[in-house]
C-alpha cells in the first residue's frame, strides 16, 4: 500500500500525506482543496451538487496511448484521492506571461470579445468548459458547444455571446501552450502511475482506499466489505455536501483501467462497469441510439465526464434515467468476487429502493447487453420540468416487436412509478398477441394506470405520473405505427 496521493498542479508534482495535513480528509473535495490555495480561487461554490458548474476544472490523464486527454468535470463532486496521477487545470493556469504581458488564452481572449462576461461569479467555469471544448473539438457544431456548456449556469448573458465565444474560438486544432508542454507532463504523470500499489488512507475517522487492478479491489471488498464503494462519486458526494454526512469508508474504484473496457461479441455489447456515461453514449451512437439520445439529457457534460454506468446502476435508483431502458433492452449484470462470477438480469438485481442482490463480496464488473435485430424498435423518453440537467419526473422506456401486425414482443418499463424501476407487467400481457392499433393501446392506458401507485413529491404530483406515462405509451405507438 502506499499512503500519499500525488497529482500534477501548476506544472508541478504535489504529494499529499494526509496524515501531515488534518485540514485535508480522503473526502475532502477538490473544489474545496484549491479553495484553500490562494492563487486558485477562480474555482467556485455555487451549488455543491453538480448543478451550476461554477466549479469547473479540466483534468488531463494518460489515454491508452500513453498521450494526455481533457477531460471536464465539477470538482464539487470529485474526492481529492481521485486526481490521482491527473493534471488539474484552472482558470488560473490558462494565461501566460508573453514578453512581460498577460497572454489570454484563446478562449479567454473571445469571452472577452464578445462579451460573454458580465458579473463574473460563473465565468471561471465556463472559461473551464471552453477549455475543454477546446481541447477536444476543432470548429465544433453548435449543439457540442451547447452541449459542453449544458452544464454552466449563467444569470446575466442569456448565454448567446457565450456560444459565440466557443464557436469563434475553438479553430486551432487544440493548439496551446498546454500542447507544447504535454511530453513533459505526460512523463510526470508516467513517474506517477509506475507504482501500482493500491492507496490505503487512514485518518481518526475515515478509511479510504483505492486500488489500481479488479483482483486487488475484489480483496480489498471482501476484507471491507461495509465500505461505501464509488467510482465517479456523483452520487455518494452529495451525501457529503448536502446531508453533511460522515463517509468513514470507502472504496474507490475509479483508478481500475480493467473496468473501463468496452466489448462487441456475436449477440451482445459489454459495458465495463467504470465506462464513464459520456463513453457509454459516444459507443452507443449507432448501436444504440435509444441509450444514446436518453444520455444525451442525462446531467451534463461534466456529470457525464465522471458518473459511470455501473454506478447508475449499482445506485439502484428509481429515477435513474438509463435503468427502464437497460430494463427494455434486457440486459444483464456480472457481479465477481474472489471466487465467483455469476451473471444476472437487471430485473432481478434490483431488490428494492436503492436496494441491489449485490452481495458484500462483489463488485460489479460489466453490464452485459443484447444486441436488438433491425425490426425491434427500442425507444425511451424522459419527462422533466427542463430538458437538460434535471432528474426525470417519469423516464418510460418500450421495446416492440411485431409480425404480421401483431405484437410478438413487448417490453414496457418506467422509473419515477414506484420504489424501483418497474415493468408494466399486465400491460405487456394485454399487449402481446393483439394487433398493434390506437384501440388496443387505448385499452392498454387503463390497465397501465392501474399498475401503479406513484407517490406525489417536490417533482410532479401522483396523478400527473399516472397521466404522463399513459402519454408516453400513446407516444411511443404514434411513432412505431404503421400506415
Amino acid at each position: 500500500m502506499q499512503h500519499t496521493i500525488r497529482f500534477i498542479l501548476d506544472d508541478k508534482i504535489v504529494e499529499i500525506n494526509f496524515s501531515e495535513f488534518p485540514e485535508l480528509k480522503p473526502t475532502t473535495t477538490v473544489l474545496n482543496y484549491l479553495r484553500s490555495y490562494p492563487k486558485h480561487k477562480g474555482v467556485k461554490e455555487g451549488c455543491a451538487e453538480g448543478d451550476c458548474g461554477a466549479c469547473t476544472i479540466v483534468v488531463a490523464g494518460l489515454n491508452g496511448d500513453g498521450k494526455l486527454s481533457y477531460t471536464s468535470l465539477d470538482s464539487c463532486l470529485v474526492f481529492l484521492p481521485m486526481i490521482h496521477g491527473k493534471q488539474i487545470i484552472t482558470v488560473e493556469n490558462l494565461a501566460i506571461k508573453a514578453k512581460g504581458e498577460n497572454e489570454l488564452h484563446p478562449v479567454q481572449q473571445l469571452m472577452v470579445e464578445t462579451g460573454g462576461s458580465q458579473c463574473g461569479y460563473c465565468t471561471p467555469g465556463i472559461v473551464m468548459s471552453l477549455f475543454g471544448l477546446y481541447k477536444n473539438h476543432n470548429n465544433p457544431e453548435r449543439e457540442i458547444a451547447e452541449d459542453a456548456l449544458t452544464g454552466n449556469l449563467c444569470r446575466c448573458t442569456g448565454y448567446q455571446p457565450i456560444i459565440e465565444a466557443a464557436l469563434k474560438s475553438c479553430t486551432k486544432e487544440g493548439k496551446d501552450h498546454f500542447s507544447e508542454n504535454e511530453n513533459r507532463i505526460a512523463k510526470l504523470l508516467n513517474e506517477i502511475k509506475s507504482n501500482r500499489e493500491s492507496i490505503e488512507i487512514i485518518t481518526d475517522k475515515q478509511k479510504y482506499f483505492r486500488p489500481f487492478t479488479f483482483s486487488e479491489a475484489l480483496r480489498l471488498r471482501k476484507e471491507n466489505p461495509g465500505a461505501i464503494i464509488v467510482n465517479g462519486s456523483t452520487d455518494v458526494a452529495l451525501r457529503q455536501t448536502k446531508k453533511k454526512e460522515l463517509l468513514t469508508e470507502i472504496l474507490d474504484l475509479s483508478g481500475i483501467d480493467e473496468l473501463r473496457k468496452f466489448k462487441d461479441d456475436e449477440i451482445n455489447y459489454v459495458f465495463g462497469s467504470g465506462v464513464s456515461l459520456e463513453q457509454v453514449k459516444l459507443l452507443s451512437g449507432e448501436k444504440f441510439p435509444a441509450l444514446y439520445n436518453i444520455l444525451k439529457v442525462f446531467g451534463s457534460l461534466q456529470i457525464r465526464n465522471i458518473a459511470t454506468i455501473g454506478g447508475n446502476v449499482g445506485s439502484a435508483s428509481p429515477i435513474g434515467d438509463t435503468l427502464p431502458l437497460l430494463f427494455a433492452y434486457g440486459a444483464s449484470i456480472k457481479l465477481s468476487s474472489e471466487n465467483s462470477e455469476r451473471k444476472i438480469r437487471i430485473e432481478e438485481f434490483i431488490k428494492g429502493y436503492r436496494q441491489t442482490d449485490l452481495r458484500n463480496d462483489e463488485l460489479i464488473s460489466e453490464i452485459i447487453i443484447p444486441k436488438v435485430d433491425i425490426d425491434t424498435k427500442v425507444i425511451s423518453y424522459k419527462v422533466s420540468k427542463r430538458k437538460d440537467l434535471d432528474i426525470s419526473t417519469v423516464c418510460g422506456a418500450f421495446k416492440l416487436k411485431i409480425h404480421s401486425g401483431k405484437v410478438t414482443e413487448i417490453i414496457i418499463a418506467f422509473g419515477g412509478m414506484a420504489a424501483t424501476t418497474k415493468r408494466a407487467i399486465n400491460t405487456e400481457l394485454f399487449l402481446k398477441g393483439n394487433e398493434w392499433t390506437r384501440e388496443n393501446v387505448n385499452s392498454a392506458m387503463d390497465i397501465l394506470a392501474a399498475e401503479f401507485s406513484p407517490i406525489s413529491d417536490a417533482r410532479s404530483e401522483a396523478e400527473f405520473r399516472i397521466t404522463a406515462a399513459q402519454n408516453l405509451l400513446l407516444k411511443f405507438y404514434s411513432e412505431t405505427k404503421f400506415e
